[in-house]
């Protein structure tokens, strides 16, 4: 590594690399395309920061003209924060070589860019929409890229990037280094992988998809309707000082902010509806422990560096198992431990399913009184049996006295015949023109002049009185 990197790596305090960097960064630097998968947090940006910056120093130039500085390296991450950390990551390493760098996002006005751009670039940090942005507006080349680097590209896969990423790929020569590196990988990316890179050596410094090890995971099984009330209860009853929570939508990020604020709880939302400007605003905050909770959603879940979160809280349990490896990221990290909290309701079972298949562990269960959920689904999210032990025992209670009592009783007849009524009108069909002889059928009896003026209404209703002959 030359000099002056070793120097901005000094100065930033680092002393050993870790398993990722050890691993990539010989292989970046022989120039192999590499697939690279570590969990989130174990330095996996400097795995590829600092051997493309060595790899470029050749070709720097002190010069001012910004023909000595088109963009040779190019890095595309899905979301705006992690772009800015990428981007950040550049510049410390690299304060002491003449490369410059630059970032390019969406959200905020291009004519900054465009200056940035106009100026000279060796390595721009990008969002796929923006730079077809300025791919359109001509005001960015791309036709001396030497290296390509797709950050977190299976969240771009989700996010449906595909398309932009592989309209950007044919604007680049066809011969560079690609590099992909990701916490995750799943078979979508792989298939991915085999058109874009060539000959790849691979790197996997963790299982594939596993959460990290100093993370310790509990779930509360709660009703969905006290979600709200329970994550405000835990907040306050354990205070929580710094926690970051993660719902489904934007909308619903928003309501529970300001569901939070009525409980009297420090909280913002951080989501794509939000400008860049105020999405730095409540991040800022949030570090400097103004805010106690941070409500993001999944497009916030990567590329937030925090340093030392100790808790992660999953409101909305998210539909992708691979998100959950990712949301809980941001906690337990830098050999720091954490604390990921879900609160699941029993909607959420198939999802939970998934996510311990995934990260092969069966996640501890913690009630809390007075916020579970019915009998039946409780069994269930608890891993027992869904059936109440009140339904349990009666069969064990009445099998052997039903089966000795009605032994004779063939399998197809029900035990107890039940007791005819005494008056066959609520059991015997209905045939016109007979009901009012089924009187007659009984023995005769001596019948009183009442009894005999209560017979004509009835035969009345059913057919007319007839007037007697004479």
């Amino acid at each position: 590594m030359a000099a002056p990197l070793l120097q901005a790596v000094r100065e930033l305090g680092y002393q050993h690399p870790t398993p990722v960097q050890e691993q990539a960064i010989p292989l970046v630097l022989s120039g192999r395309d590499l697939m690279a998968g570590a969990q989130t947090g174990t330095g996996k940006t400097a795995a590829f920061a600092l051997p493309t910056l060595q790899r470029l120093l050749p070709m720097a130039s002190a010069s001012a003209s910004p023909a000595r500085h088109p963009v040779r390296a190019l890095v595309l991450t899905p979301t705006r924060e992690l772009a800015i950390q990428v981007f950040e990551s550049f510049r410390e390493y690299g304060k002491h070589v003449p490369l410059r760098s630059t970032i390019v996002y969406g959200g905020v006005d291009m004519n900054a860019q465009i200056a940035e751009l106009r100026r000279g670039v060796e390595i721009v940090i990008a969002t796929p929409g923006r730079l077809l942005d300025h791919v359109q507006n001509k005001t960015v080349m791309l036709g001396q890229v030497s290296v390509l680097i797709l950050d977190e590209a299976d969240r771009m896969l989700d996010m449906g990037f595909m398309p932009d990423i592989k309209r950007i790929i044919a604007l680049l020569p066809k011969e560079r280094q690609n590099l992909m590196f990701s916490a995750t990988f799943p078979d979508e990316i792989r298939n991915l992988a085999k058109h874009i890179l060539r000959n790849p050596a691979e790197v996997q410094v963790a299982a594939r998809n596993a959460a990290a090890d100093l993370v310790t995971h509990v779930l509360h099984p709660v009703a969905r309707q006290k979600k709200r009330e329970l994550l405000a209860y835990l907040i306050q009853t354990r205070g929580l000082k710094q926690v970051l929570v993660f719902c489904g939508t934007r909308i619903g990020a928003n309501r529970l902010g300001h569901q939070l604020r009525k409980d009297h709880i420090q909280a913002d939302a951080i989501h794509g509806d939000k400008s860049q400007s105020e999405r730095e605003a409540s991040l800022e905050a949030f570090k400097a422990g103004k805010t106690a909770v941070l409500v993001a959603t999944d497009v916030a879940s990567r590329g937030l560096d925090i340093e030392g979160l100790p808790q992660v809280i999953n409101f909305d349990i998210p539909r992708s198992p691979e998100d959950y490896v990712h949301r809980i990221g941001r906690t337990g990290r830098a050999g720091l431990t954490g604390e990921a909290i879900s609160l699941v309701a029993p909607e959420d079972l198939d999802s939970l399913a998934q996510i311990e298949k995934l990260i092969r562990k069966k996640i501890d269960r913690v009630l809390v009184p007075g916020f579970e959920p019915d009998g039946g689904t409780l069994a269930t999210l608890m891993g027992r049996d869904a059936i109440p032990p009140r339904e349990r025992r009666q069969p064990e209670r009445e099998r052997p006295a039903a089966s000795a009592r009605h032994a004779s009783t063939p399998r197809n007849k029900p035990p107890h015949p039940p007791a005819k009524p005494a008056d066959p009108i609520f059991t015997a069909p209905y045939e016109p023109g007979q009901a009012a002889q089924k009187p007659q059928q009984q023995p005769a009896q001596q019948q009183t002049p009442y009894q005999r003026r209560r017979e004509r209404p009835v035969a009345a209703l059913l057919g007319g009185l007839k007037r007697a002959a004479g």
